[in-house]
């Protein structure tokens, strides 16, 4: 039987950044005191993804997860009208 887990480590992708839910203690444990393996250690989440929490948040000054820069993928993806170029060839 397998019960649910609360491990963001287990549950996330590599591409996945944790939910506001989940930042809001980090930042909690932060402004505690508390250092950045204590924080790994205690909500059980990988030191660097609560370094990179923290350094957002220092940075920023929010939690909320920021659109992402540059072209979006939809326009360069699969399925989409692509271009066609004419090669001629010299006789």
């Amino acid at each position: 039987m397998q019960t649910a887990s609360t491990n963001i480590g287990e549950r996330m992708g590599r591409s996945q950044e944790p939910s506001d839910s989940k930042r809001g203690p980090v930042i909690g444990c932060h402004l505690c005191n508390k250092s950045i393996r204590d924080i790994s250690w205690l909500l059980n989440i990988p030191r660097s993804t609560v370094s990179g929490i923290i350094t957002k948040w220092k940075q920023l000054g929010t939690t909320a997860t920021q659109p992402p820069s540059g072209r979006p993928r939809h326009m360069t993806g699969r399925g989409q009208r692509m271009l066609k170029r004419t090669v001629r060839r010299s006789q």
